[in-house]
């Protein structure tokens, strides 16, 4: 890892623009457990919201995600990926839940229909 004070030096030179993660959270112990969502969605008109990630574990441990501050776009046939945090990490996965929210309180409801997704620890990849 880097120093916080010293990533900028070491990140912004390589290229533009440089996005940094760090992993802590707010809470006590401050860690932050990253996962990737990889998803295909298969809705012929484009879904713009956000993406809550629930996931359990085979004793009945269950983590929710925290919601992402952009939107995504979802196409038609047209990856998408998210960054994700958990404040636990669960081993083995038994059940993951997503929620698709737009966050209007006016208009219709829309479903997201997933073709293909694929979840991945950042912080364990060899899961």
């Amino acid at each position: 890892g880097y120093y916080a004070d010293r990533w900028k030096k070491l990140l912004i030179p390589q290229s533009s623009p440089t996005k940094a993660y760090f992993d802590t959270s707010d809470q006590d112990p401050f860690c932050m457990y990253n996962y990737l969502l990889d998803i295909t969605t298969w809705n012929k008109s484009i879904r713009r919201g956000f993406i809550k990630i629930k996931i359990t574990d085979y004793a009945g441990n269950t983590v929710e995600s925290e919601m992402n501050s952009e939107a995504s776009s979802f196409q038609q046939y047209k990856r998408v990926k998210i960054l994700s945090g958990f404040y636990r990490d669960l081993d083995k996965i038994s059940k993951i839940s997503l929620t698709f929210s737009t966050k209007t309180l006016i208009g219709p409801k829309h479903k997201l229909r997933i073709l293909q997704m694929r979840l991945k620890s950042l912080n364990n990849p060899e899961r």
